[in-house]
């Protein structure tokens, strides 16, 4: 069972920023992309940013230039640093991650519980 502890979210005005963490536990062998997707009421979830464990990194187009997505395979985590923050950026913010569970060598695919990010003046 993989599990995903995600932090950061909260109320930041616009231009703010957010730093939204993810750390993955449980019973992994390998992590092979880590990302952020977000849904905001009344909308799909959208992609955020991803990347894998190589360091490759997509992000949406809606904030290419004002979030960075890093990672640390060493600890499992993903961090979203988000700058120039919009109030369309407001939504639930999921850590999702996909890799290989130890032992069974099964896929994994798991999500986060969810953090509120809310951008208001």
């Amino acid at each position: 069972q993989v599990r995903l502890k995600e932090s950061g979210g909260g109320l930041v005005r616009p231009g703010g920023s957010l730093r939204l963490s993810c750390a993955a536990s449980g019973s992994i062998f390998s992590i092979n992309v880590m990302g952020w997707y977000r849904q905001a009421p009344g909308k799909q979830r959208e992609l955020v940013a991803r990347i894998t464990s190589g360091g490759v990194t997509n992000y949406a187009d809606s904030v290419k230039g004002r979030f960075t997505i890093s990672g640390d395979n060493a600890q499992n985590t993903v961090h979203l640093q988000m700058d120039g923050l919009k109030p369309e950026d407001t939504a639930v913010y999921k850590c999702n991650t996909k890799g290989i569970i130890r032992d069974s060598g099964n896929l994994f695919d798991s999500w986060g519980q969810g953090t509120q990010v809310t951008v208001s003046s």
